[in-house]
């Protein structure tokens, strides 16, 4: 059986297909239409998802939509007649997006996919999140969390999972929502929202969360974790451009960051600010997890989803301070992993058909052979070296990263979700203090205080992190976990190691990343340090790349000394004027085109 699953029309459009109960294939628009939180329709990622499992769309048995749209209409609908006149505006507007697409839903896709409408289900936005996690876990029966901005109306459920169906317990309604909650202090330290969430999370290290009490005076907050908001201090249920009221600054005492200044500063008003709203985050996430344990009935494991998970400080709390012996949280929590969880709703939990394999890796994109890249390096006359030996080769790497150089990574198929995990990533050497400052400013475009990602071997994490038994973490093979870097090898590791002396880890496995594994266990070799420095192949508002030219536009584009496309090699020296090779992309069909400006 083959269920194609979609998420669309809010942000991060994506589209995933299992064959059998396998994941075979996912991936979000923005990587194939290179326009960053791509929320239109996945055109191309169908595309890709049906070619990669090798069927077409007629072979489709289902393909299900990650959310009920009469619902949420509903929701939008009420909300504004509940806050009229002050929603006037953001009624006005959301009605012209609903009346002109959202409401047709149904008709547009079974006429841009020609399926008959009869193929198409719709599943429920928290049910999506939670079989994302569940059904793509390694547990037989689990305890399930979900916590988000907003669905339909949910903004946070508890279920429990036991074999092939979710069973929702608990939810939370809008407008009480730990994620919008969270969004609100983005926007108030100055950082776009649903973009700028992780900015806050990597601020917080950088001030002390003196400000809880002011915050849990805007909540009420409950034993089990359920959330009331004072309605009085924020506007997006009703405002379409503003997320806060006068009344929230007024409660601070200062107006909010100028998003111009952000990049200039750390305001240390603000970073207290971040760290307190990480804080209050996290206790309220305890609390939800204890009062989830007790519902369970004492079951030992979790499965985290919505795009909340995607605060990987938190998680790590609740693995070591929550009662839940396992963590589970699917490489995509957000609402791209809806397009996965709405297919494994339909197949397991609507069909009654038996669970498939657990997830084990994140490498469902597409993927290059020797054959694309020599034929792109040799169409634009671009100098490259090819190492054929694998071993010769990540030898090679190894030694270039120890000399200091800074290495774009392109290799296999790409990943799902928003962490680059060893196919497109920027690599570096961790040892090296002045690789922070080099990368944030040279090379990704970015904030200064921004930190980067180790890679580091499976079987040695718990040397230099604080992970005991790290093969069973699932969530540290997804960089979903912030864990202390160990205090005696803080001194080793100075470019990964964040302010409060922890770094977003990668476990890395030789099984499901022989190579990225094959390369970092020589540059232990070389150093003692089986530890690389990662971060996203992508300049600073851009998708991760996907294919070779992509990758060798981003290169031209900044100032990393050396390029990987699989074993080819290509040197900084060269690199033509950018002037002369800056490569605009765009998709006709199956194929890239460049021009060259």
């Amino acid at each position: 059986m083959i269920i194609l699953g979609l998420s669309f029309y809010y942000h991060d459009s994506a589209a995933a297909l299992i064959k059998d109960g396998v994941l075979v294939a996912a991936a979000e628009e923005e990587r194939f239409s290179r326009v960053k939180h791509d929320s239109g329709f996945p055109q191309l990622a169908i595309e890709f998802v049906c070619r990669q499992a090798g069927v077409t769309l007629h072979d489709v048995d289902y393909v299900v939509f990650y959310e009920k749209p009469l619902v949420k209409f509903e929701r939008m609908l009420l909300t504004a007649m509940a806050t009229f006149p002050r929603s006037a505006a953001v009624f006005r507007e959301s009605m012209q997006r609903w009346i002109s697409d959202k409401l047709w839903i149904k008709s547009m896709m079974s006429r841009r996919l020609k399926v008959p409408r009869a193929k198409l289900l719709f599943a429920d936005h928290h049910m999506s999140h939670a079989a994302a996690s569940y059904f793509t876990s390694p547990f037989e029966e689990s305890a399930i969390l979900t916590v988000d901005g907003a669905g339909e109306w949910t903004t946070s459920t508890m279920a429990l999972g036991r074999g092939n169906k979710i069973d929702i317990q608990k939810e939370i309604r809008f407008p009480h929502s730990l994620g919008l909650l969270y969004s609100a202090f983005t926007a108030y330290c100055g950082f776009e929202i649903n973009e700028g969430e992780y900015k806050l999370m990597g601020m917080h290290p950088y001030g002390k969360p003196v400000h809880t009490d002011k915050i849990y005076e805007l909540l009420q907050v409950a034993e089990d974790g359920s959330i009331w908001h004072d309605m009085r201090y924020f506007r997006y249920h009703y405002s379409t451009n503003d997320t806060l009221s006068t009344a929230f600054e007024e409660h601070f005492g200062r107006p909010r960051r100028d998003p111009k200044l952000q990049d200039k500063s750390l305001d240390p008003f603000f970073c207290d600010m971040a760290a307190s709203i990480q804080r209050v985050t996290e206790e309220i996430l305890l609390k939800m997890v204890g009062h989830l344990h007790e519902l369970s009935g004492g079951m030992p494991n979790l499965c985290l989803s919505g795009g909340v998970a995607l605060n990987s400080v938190a998680n790590y709390k609740l693995l070591r301070q929550g009662p839940f012996e396992n963590v589970y949280i699917h490489p995509a929590p957000g609402d791209d992993g809806g397009s996965v969880g709405a297919a494994y709703w339909a197949y397991n939990h609507l069909l009654d058909q038996p669970r498939g394999p657990a997830l084990e890796h994140a490498y469902l994109g597409s993927e290059h052979s020797d054959a694309d890249i020599q034929a792109f390096l040799e169409q634009h006359d671009i100098p490259y070296e090819k190492i054929d030996d694998d071993r010769e080769f990540f030898a090679r790497v190894a030694a270039e990263l120890a000399d200091g150089q800074v290495c774009g990574w392109f290799r296999g198929r790409f990943e799902w979700g928003p962490r680059a995990l060893g196919a497109r990533s920027i690599i570096a050497d961790p040892r090296r203090a002045e690789m922070k400052e080099k990368l944030n400013a040279k090379i990704k475009f970015r904030e200064a205080f921004r930190p980067f990602a180790p890679s580091v071997l499976e079987e040695r994490a718990n040397e230099f992190f604080d992970i005991p038994d790290a093969q069973k973490h699932f969530p540290a093979r997804f960089m979903l976990y912030v864990a202390p870097v160990r205090e005696e090898r803080r001194a080793d590791l100075p470019a990964i190691t964040h302010e409060d002396g922890s770094g977003r880890l990668q476990t890395v496995y030789k099984a499901t990343n022989p190579a990225y594994h094959g390369m970092i266990e020589e540059f232990g070799k070389l150093t003692g340090v089986p530890v690389v420095m990662n971060t996203s192949f992508n300049l600073k508002g851009e998708p991760i790349v996907e294919s070779p030219a992509h990758a060798f536009n981003t290169f031209s584009l900044s100032g990393m000394d050396l390029l990987f496309l699989n074993n080819y090699i290509v040197r900084a020296e060269h690199k033509k004027k950018i002037a002369e090779t800056r490569f605009h992309l765009r998709h006709e069909g199956d194929s890239v085109t460049q021009m060259v400006s």
